[in-house]
């Protein structure tokens, strides 16, 4: 129902922080480190998203028309716990005007 490559709309709407050994500069991380800023000792946050207006560094494209993930493959486990549809997902297509239906 919900095309992620044509909204992106979560990618501008929330921070994403995770846990800082997901990032690569940690063993088994895969979120490039330098696309990433710091939280807290425990916590990092992509670059783009701690701040207003959000928008992810990783995010190309243009929302609600058609977008990217730069880094998909390496993404953090807080991008993929996003579904299209959830709660999520709708709470940030809402936010940018776009469809929930």
């Amino acid at each position: 129902m919900f095309d992620c490559q044509q909204c992106g709309a979560c990618c501008a709407s929330f921070r994403v922080s995770f846990y800082w050994a997901e990032a690569d500069d940690a063993p088994g991380g895969t979120v490039p480190v330098a696309l990433t800023e710091p939280v807290s000792p425990q916590l990092r946050c992509m670059q783009g998203t701690g701040r207003k207006p959000v928008r992810c560094v990783a995010l190309q494209g243009d929302v609600g028309v058609a977008v990217s993930c730069g880094i998909y493959a390496q993404r953090s486990s807080t991008c993929r716990s996003v579904k299209p549809g959830d709660a999520q997902c709708l709470k940030a297509r809402a936010a940018h005007g776009l469809s929930l239906a």
